[in-house]
Formats: structure tokens, C-alpha cells, sequence
């Protein structure tokens, strides 16, 4: 019999596949307020807005956001340095980033003109910093000259420690405690959070345990105030994901049992943050298992938060009441609008998913609210507390509340401040302070995120910081605004599939991050694939086919061939599983990497059919009058593509696609070590479509791509590989002086180098390293080979990128859990070990890999000089080196000068170096503040310059030129007998 815990926990699941329309339809019914109710909510929510504007008159963050909106530079600059600044270490670049943050705002415009003194300190160093830069208008230009910078710095160092003071209630629990029992805290309790990023390492995870811990004990021997305990699951393990749940929700789970211990012992209310969409489910196992602590029995105080912006938000309320019923307890949720909205978005359209796991319309997050509002109110086993800042939210609270006191609302410390005042301390109403803990220098970057959430133009605190909105506007019903536009969601946000359009249509993804998908798909392509066997023709027979199938194919109208490779993306999507299977089998690829490759080759399809019919049609050029010139480009005969093992599918139908799209006929070899995946390809092709003489496959090593491009007939080569096949490729169509010149489109390998400067978020950095140089097995043309730290932050960041390191595993690619498999083939794996032992003492770290297999263990190689790397290692070996502050240009120009020009990456929050390096670098390829992989079909044209390729640049919208043949036709119109339609021009004078 299925209990009502497990049928709350079923119906979760659907939702955030649901649309918006489907998922708002019952929502609104809910949350709707009708007639003398709604007019009563009205009239609190326009006392409580009289209540806020006469205290946020003297308030910092209304006049922040009156005095530099987010759409200004002024906004933007300040945001900048305070999520950078104090992290900097050097004050030579900490002059940069001031610099660089102030060059163009308009600083003299805004001092003076807020009473507020944290406002005037945050301009007067800013405009202080103005001055130092030359502004002629500045009064204070000679002081600050005798000064010099570092009297800048400091004052910009003081305002930044003023901006964190207003978010941050303390740097240790000790202070925040006792900033509590301040007068501007009476009346409230808080919920202390030791706020930092997500834990990278196991020691990031345990200090952060430690803090949590320490924290409850502190609250504890003050347990009478009844101050609370806010913990964030992705600070107590750096592997919480879906693919590490097996082991990352037990070791969670047994932590937070911990700590839940300590503070029942103690009487100390313990609440579970919301974090992404994407970690939910994990979350609510963990929260499930410590509620059914034998230890726990009784103790009311075990809290979650639950998201209104998420379309599981109610299905979630009603687990969280069942789970209360099903262990006897009282559970606190904490209900909120939500964070993480922007990113999620992002990152459902990244993944080519179904739908977004949110509603994509703020005041469809308001209908959310109220409706799951509601349900706490009714929920036998919930204990309701409700975080906003939103006057007209709290009014409906308190309607439907009547004479119920019996929950809490919350607030942000430093927002919302005068919205709660007067029902705490004069109304009996209790109102709990959210308030983060921790250094400034960690916390700045939090601080700029809710600034940045809170300063949004649809939130209603930015909306009442805006004198121009009216208080009618303000108060606005969100189910009228809702039902106004049928539940639909924003036509400004593109849905995953849309966001190509009117193009093409995105490729679809799975949502790995479901645990019940990702074990699903892990069963797919476990099963062993049995192909066809594939007969193959040799070399000059292939070319002979091709040959003769060339006129044929090239007189077949373009949209025909379009319509080919849009049936080839489709065929594609159906067999995505037994695709990824082959590539995992085959190809060593990693779930991830497969789906990822599969979906590439399905954008090339798409794209390069609708960038076909819309640039090689006809083209009528300009002339003289009687005269006709048209432009067209047709296909050029037989194309020899040479594909690599590294993307066997993507690249391979990559070359294949243009080639036969532009009318080109195809003779196609794949990497001798995946024959297979190429030859599957080629048969869903021919599915499609595509006659078999116009695209065959020829298998076999290098000597059978040598024939082919030997071959005098053949009318050009595109090839992904190693530099020194390119050459002797170049060479062979060169070797016969008799044969046509022919075009060679080659894309090679890179010493593609990322640079870091201080400015730079460590925990990001690390992230981005792990996944350009490791992820794959470092076995991609764009993979990260030469790391350049800043000297400043060098170690710190090395010291990170160990522990990060020690969290991958490496194993069996079809294994879910498995970040990194091996390395190809048994030659790869003995030069990248025999290149080890050579630099052996140059290893700064090494993980573990399992003995057997043809696993090559992750490694980063000390450098004395950038310039002691000069050849590419294709594998997971990242070599790093050091340069010091203010030395970026010639860094750069040292890495030009290796002569390779694939990708480079930089982390930086200095615009102005992004700049520099974006005009100096010599790469097809720069990446600022990301990882160096995952070229995108139509967004990142993927190809480099040098010794890494000719170019054009695949899944950009020159690549399909290459591959034609221009001619332009001219007619003289008048040959005939004069120019017609000149003589016959009226006169309009």
C-alpha cells in the first residue's frame, strides 16, 4: 500500500515538466482574493507602503537604488568592486580593477545628493577614484596626486566594507549575536546563515561544517532569544549533484543528523536552504532521512525552504505536511520567492530541456506564493514562515491569517527594514531576520547577488525605490496580471527549443539531472550495440562513385538538399540512445560528453540546412544600367572529409553536412578507432535521403587517408586532426603540379592557455579548470594546456585546484558517477605516461585512477617559464606557470608566440584586460569567465589560426562558402536592341 509520503513525493515530479499555463491554472484559483477581502488587503498593504517609504526615506537601500540604478554605469561599477575588490591580494591590479571600474561612471553627478552616510562613503571613494584619473572638474585632483593612489585605495576599500556591513549581520556568529540585541533588531529574531560559495574541497566542506556547528552552539547558549540556523547542503559537500547521489545524499544526510542533533540538544531551530531546481529531489531525501532520526523524535524545530518560483513549489508544500504527519512532527518551511532564476533559465536552455523548471514571469511567482501560502496555512504538519519584501504579499498573509499568530515572516537583513516594524513591536506579529555571516571579503559576491535581485526592475523593492511607479501599479493584483495574459509565460525569455528560432530548432536534451532519467539513460547504453557489417569500397573506387554521382546531386535543388540534413537531424533524435551507446563503447565517452556530441551533430544538420537556403541562393549585384550580373555558388565535385576519434560524430556529420548540403558529393573516413559511430551515421544519412554514391565511408588508418587525398580527382579535403597530418595532407595536394589547386579546410590542436588574474572568483576558476582541462579526459582540440595564474594568487588557487581534484572519479565512462574516463587507445595512453615519468618532479598533483585500463591519471605539471611547453599533450595534463601583476600584455604576446591559435581563456573583473586580450590574442576562440570547451553550433563558431587551422570556422556562418564554387554570370541586357526599361522611364518632374 502506498503510503501518502510516497504519493506527495510522486506527484513532484511531473511538475516542473509542466507548462506554465497548466501549472498557474489551479495556482490562480488559489491565490485569488475577491470583493471586500481584496479591498481590505489593499488598504493594509497602502499602510504598510507608508510604513516603508517613511523609513527607507533614511534607508540605505532605497536610496542606493534611487542613487545608482542597475541599468547605469555608476550601478554596475559599484556592483563590481564590491563583488571583487576586497578579494584582491596586489595593489597594483586592485588600481586596475578601481580604475577600470570608474574610467567612464559619472561619480561627480551623484556626490553629495544622498543623506544617506554609507551612500556619500561609497561615492566619495569612488569619486576620490574619479578624480585620480584625470577628471578636470574635481576639486580634489591636486590632493589626491600628493596622496597617490593607495589613498584611493584605501577609501574605496573602506566603502566596500561599508556596502558588506549592510548585508553581512556579522564576521563571526559572536558579533552577529550580539549585533541582534541592537535597538534597529528589537522585537526580531534571526536565522543565522555562514554563508560562502559552494564547497569545491573536502576541506571546504569540513570548515564549513565546523562554522555551522560552532554556530549552533553560540546560537544555543543564547537558545532564550530564539535565533535559528540556516544551512546550505552545497557547502557541506563539493560533489552534491545528481550523478555523485549515491554518495553525496548519505554523507549529507549523516551530517546534517549531526548538527540537527546538536541543536534539538540545545533547542535551536535548524533550517535546510532551497538551492538549484536541479538538486530538489536529492534535497528532499536528505530532509527525509534526518526527519526519521530515531534521535530526532519529538523535536519540532528540523526546517526547510520551498521556492515559489519553482513550478514544484506546492506539490512540495504538500510533501513537507506529509512528511510532518509521517514522522509525528511539526515541520518550519520557510517560503520564498527564490533565488538562482536567471541561472536557471540559462541553464535550461543550455541543456535543450523540455521546459523551464520555473515560471518565467515574476507576478506568476506572487500567484505561486500566495497559493502555497495558503496551503501552509492549512496544513496540519507546517508551520508557515513567509520571506518576503513585498507589501501587498504580506497583506494577503495577514487577510487570510485573521487572528492566527502562529507563524513568523522574514526578511533579508538590510532589506525590507520599516515593512515588519510596526507589526512586530506593536501588533504582536513575530518576524525572523535572515542574516548572513562571514568575512566581506567572502561575502561581497553574495552581497552583489541579492543587490542585483532585490535591484531587478520587476522586484518590488527596486519598484517602490522608483518614485515615477505609482502606488496603484504597486499594488497590482498578480492573479488579474496572470489571467490577463492566460497564464503564459514571458515572450521575451525563448523556450529551450525556441531559442535558435525563427532558424532552426534546438537540438533536445535530457535532463541528467533527474536522477530517475539519468539511471534510465544509463541503462540504455549499457546494452551492448550490435551494428551492421559495413562493406567498404577502396579509396579509388569511392572516388569514382562519387565522381559520377556529382552532376546528379549538385542539379538537385538546394532546398532538396537542405531537407536532407533537417531529415538527418531528426533520425538523429531518434536514435539518440543507440548513438550515445556507440559513443560510449566505442569512443570512451563519458553519459554527458555523448549526449552533448549527439546534440552537436544534430545543430550542424539544422544550422548549416538553414544557413544553405539562406545564403546560397542566387545573388543579383549591383552595375551599370542594361546590364545583369548574378552571383551563385554551386558545389565544387568530390570532398574528402577526415574526421577525428575525439568527436567521431559531431565533427565527422560537421564535414559531412556542409560538404553535401553546398552540392558537393562525399567521400567520408572516420578515425580508425571509430569506425563504427561513423558508419551508423552514414546509414541514417542514406535514411534520409542522401543517395549512397553521393555519401560513402571509407574506413581504415592513415594510409588510406593519404590515398584518398592523393587522388587528382578529389576537389578539396576538410580535416579535424593533428598538426603534422595537416601538413602532409597540404603537401600531398600540392605533390602533383599537374592537379588543380583545391581548397584544404584543416582545424588542429592548440597550447591553449587560460589566464588568471586576482580579480578572479577561486571557486569559479577552479570549476572552469576541472572542466576545460579534465572533463573529456583532456582529450579535445579546445582543452585547457597552459594555466597562468597571477603569482599573487598562484598557490591559493593550486591549493584549491587539489582538493577539486581529488573529488573527480575516474572509471568506467557508462558509469553515471564516472567524471572522466580513458584515454583512447593504448598509443595515446603510453606516450602520455612515458611524457609523466619525464616531469615527474614537476608534478604539482596527480589524482588516482584505477589500475586497470588505459586510465590516465589527471595531472598538473609546474612550468619555470611559460615558454618550456611548446607541444600539445592530448590528454589530462595541465601545465601551469606564473606571471606577475601588470605584466598581462607581454603574457599574452608570449603565448601568441608559440604560433598555435585554437582557444585561450581569461578570468578576469577587469573590463578593460578583457579588452586588451581580446585584441591581442591570436586565437579563433577567447573565452572570459567560463570554461574553454563546448562550442555551441551558431553561437561559438568553433576554429583557429596558425599552426591550429586554416579555418573557416565550423558552425559559423562563413563555413559553407569554403566548400562552393563562386561564379558570377554578367548579361548585357541591351544586346538585344537597346536598354528596354531605361527608354521607357517616365519623367515624375
Amino acid at each position: 500500500m502506498t503510503s501518502s509520503l510516497e504519493s506527495a513525493r510522486t506527484a513532484i515530479r511531473p511538475f516542473h515538466r509542466k507548462s506554465e499555463p497548466e501549472v498557474l491554472a489551479p495556482l490562480v484559483v488559489a491565490a485569488t482574493v475577491d470583493g471586500t477581502a481584496r479591498a481590505e488587503v489593499v488598504r493594509t498593504a497602502r499602510s504598510l507602503l507608508a510604513d516603508l517609504r517613511q523609513v527607507q526615506a533614511d534607508g540605505w537601500v532605497n536610496q542606493f537604488l534611487q542613487e545608482y540604478r542597475l541599468g547605469t554605469e555608476e550601478g554596475t561599477a559599484l556592483l563590481s568592486l564590491a563583488e571583487a575588490f576586497l578579494r584582491v591580494p596586489d595593489p597594483q591590479t586592485a588600481d586596475l580593477l578601481i580604475a577600470d571600474k570608474l574610467t567612464e561612471a559619472e561619480w561627480g553627478n551623484h556626490k553629495g545628493q544622498s543623506s544617506s552616510l554609507l551612500v556619500n562613503s561609497a561615492t566619495w571613494g569612488l569619486v576620490l577614484g574619479k578624480a585620480v584619473l584625470g577628471d578636470s572638474t574635481s576639486t580634489l585632483k591636486r590632493l589626491i596626486a600628493k596622496a597617490g593612489e593607495p589613498f584611493v585605495r584605501q577609501a574605496v576599500g573602506a566603502a566596500m566594507r561599508l556596502m558588506g556591513q549592510v548585508f553581512v549581520m556579522g564576521r563571526d556568529i559572536d558579533e552577529a549575536i550580539k549585533r541582534m540585541e541592537s535597538k534597529d533588531n528589537r522585537g526580531f529574531t534571526a536565522s543565522f546563515d555562514m554563508l560562502g560559495e559552494a564547497a569545491r574541497t573536502k576541506n571546504d566542506a569540513e570548515r564549513y561544517f565546523q562554522s555551522y556547528a560552532a554556530a549552533i552552539a553560540a546560537v544555543g547558549r543564547n537558545a532564550a532569544r530564539g535565533h535559528s540556523i540556516s544551512v546550505k547542503l552545497s557547502a557541506l559537500h563539493p560533489r552534491y549533484e545528481t550523478a555523485q547521489s549515491a554518495t553525496c545524499v548519505p554523507e549529507l544526510a549523516d551530517m546534517i543528523t549531526q548538527l540537527a542533533r546538536s541543536a534539538a540538544a540545545l533547542g535551536v531551530q535548524l533550517t535546510i536552504d532551497a538551492e538549484e531546481a536541479a538538486r530538489l529531489e536529492m534535497s528532499l531525501d536528505i530532509i527525509e532521512r534526518v526527519a526519521r532520526d530515531r534521535a530526532l523524535r519529538g523535536w519540532d524545530g528540523l526546517g526547510m525552504a520551498v521556492q515559489a518560483y519553482s513550478k514544484r513549489a506546492r506539490p512540495v508544500i504538500a510533501w513537507a505536511n506529509a512528511l510532518g504527519h509521517d514522522t509525528s512532527r511539526i515541520m518550519q518551511v520557510r517560503l520564498v520567492k527564490g533565488a538562482y532564476w536567471d541561472s536557471e533559465i540559462k541553464h535550461a536552455q543550455e541543456r535543450g530541456l523540455t521546459d523551464f523548471p520555473l515560471f518565467t514571469r515574476k507576478p506568476a511567482t506572487d500567484v505561486s506564493y500566495l497559493a502555497c501560502a495558503k496551503d501552509m496555512f492549512e496544513a496540519a504538519k507546517i508551520r508557515p514562515a513567509f520571506a518576503t519584501h513585498n507589501a501587498l504579499t504580506v497583506a494577503t498573509i495577514l487577510q487570510w491569517a485573521g487572528n492566527n499568530r502562529d507563524f513568523e515572516f522574514q526578511r533579508l537583513h538590510g532589506m525590507g527594514e520599516g515593512l515588519f516594524e510596526r507589526l512586530v513591536r506593536e501588533e504582536g506579529y513575530q518576524c525572523r531576520t535572515y542574516a548572513p555571516v562571514g568575512g566581506h571579503r567572502d561575502l561581497l559576491a553574495y552581497l552583489v547577488r541579492r543587490l542585483l535581485e532585490n535591484g531587478a526592475n520587476s522586484s518590488f523593492v527596486h519598484q517602490l525605490a522608483d518614485q515615477s511607479i505609482s502606488e496603484d501599479e504597486l499594488l497590482a493584483d498578480p492573479v488579474e496580471k496572470i489571467m490577463a495574459v492566460g497564464g503564459t509565460g514571458h515572450p521575451a525569455i525563448a523556450a529551450p527549443a525556441d531559442l535558435f528560432q525563427p532558424e532552426r530548432t534546438n537540438s533536445i536534451g535530457i535532463d541528467l539531472d533527474d536522477a530517475v532519467i539519468l539511471q534510465e539513460t544509463a541503462a540504455q547504453i549499457a546494452r551492448p550495440v550490435q551494428l551492421d557489417k559495413q562493406t567498404t569500397v577502396a579509396p579509388e573506387g569511392a572516388v569514382t562513385k562519387a565522381l559520377a554521382a556529382y552532376p546528379a546531386w549538385s542539379n538537385t535543388p538546394l532546398d532538396e538538399r537542405a531537407d536532407c540534413l533537417e531529415r538527418l537531424a531528426d533520425l538523429l533524435e531518434t536514435h539518440r540512445s543507440r548513438l550515445m551507446a556507440i559513443l560510449v563503447q566505442e569512443a570512451r565517452k563519458t553519459i554527458p560528453d555523448a549526449l552533448s556530441e549527439v546534440r552537436e551533430a544534430i545543430d550542424f544538420c539544422r544550422y548549416y540546412a538553414a544557413r544553405a537556403r539562406t545564403d546560397l541562393c542566387a545573388v543579383e549585384l549591383p552595375g551599370p544600367t542594361g546590364e545583369r550580373n548574378i552571383l551563385r555558388h554551386e558545389g565544387r565535385g568530390v570532398w574528402v572529409a577526415i574526421a577525428p576519434w575525439n568527436f567521431p560524430l559531431a565533427i565527422f556529420l560537421g564535414q559531412v553536412a556542409a560538404a553535401l548540403v553546398t552540392g558537393n558529393t562525399v567521400v567520408a573516413k572516420p578515425a580508425p578507432q571509430t569506425p563504427a559511430i561513423g558508419q551508423f551515421a552514414v546509414a541514417l544519412a542514406h535514411e534520409a535521403g542522401v543517395p549512397e554514391d553521393v555519401l560513402q565511408i571509407v574506413t581504415g588508418g592513415g594510409d588510406v587517408g593519404a590515398a584518398l587525398t592523393a587522388d587528382v580527382r578529389i576537389a578539396g579535403v576538410v580535416f579535424t586532426g593533428s598538426v603534422p597530418t595537416a601538413k602532409a595532407i597540404a603537401r600531398n595536394l600540392l605533390a602533383d603540379d599537374a592537379r588543380p589547386l583545391v581548397p584544404l579546410i584543416a582545424e588542429t590542436g592548440g597550447l591553449n592557455a587560460m589566464i588568471v588574474d586576482s580579480t578572479a572568483l577561486s571557486e569559479q576558476v577552479v570549476r572552469d579548470i576541472i572542466i576545460s582541462g579534465f572533463q573529456s579526459a583532456g582529450q579535445r582540440c579546445s582543452a585547457l594546456r597552459l594555466l597562468l595564474l597571477q603569482e599573487d594568487i598562484a598557490e591559493h588557487t593550486l591549493e584549491m585546484l587539489r582538493g577539486a581534484m581529488d573529488m573527480l572519479n575516474v572509471g568506467d565512462p557508462a558509469d553515471p558517477a564516472t567524471d572522466i574516463g580513458p584515454v583512447i587507445d593504448q598509443d595515446s595512453y603510453d606516450k602520455l605516461m612515458a611524457y609523466r615519468a619525464e616531469v615527474k618532479d614537476r608534478i604539482v598533483h596527480a589524482i588516482d585512477v584505477p589500475a586497470q585500463g588505459l586510465f590516465v591519471p589527471p595531472t598538473v605539471i609546474r612550468l619555470d617559464n611559460l615558454d618550456d611547453l611548446n607541444r600539445e599533450w592530448f590528454g589530462p595534463l595541465v601545465h601551469v606557470a606564473t606571471w606577475k601583476a601588470g605584466e598581462l600584455e607581454a603574457t599574452v604576446a608570449r603565448v601568441n608566440a608559440k604560433g598555435f591559435g585554437l582557444t585561450m581563456g581569461l578570468h578576469s573583473r577587469i573590463a578593460g584586460s578583457s579588452a586588451l586580450v581580446e585584441n591581442l590574442a591570436r586565437v579563433g576562440n577567447l573565452y572570459i569567465n567560463r570554461s574553454m570547451i563546448g562550442a555551441v553550433v551558431g553561437s561559438q563558431p568553433f576554429g583557429g589560426e596558425g599552426l591550429s587551422g586554416t579555418g573557416p570556422k565550423a558552425g559559423g556562418p562563413h563555413y559553407l562558402y569554403r566548400f562552393c564554387a563562386e561564379r558570377t554570370t554578367s548579361v548585357d541586357t541591351t544586346s538585344a536592341g537597346g536598354n528596354a526599361s531605361l527608354l521607357s522611364l517616365e519623367d515624375d518632374s
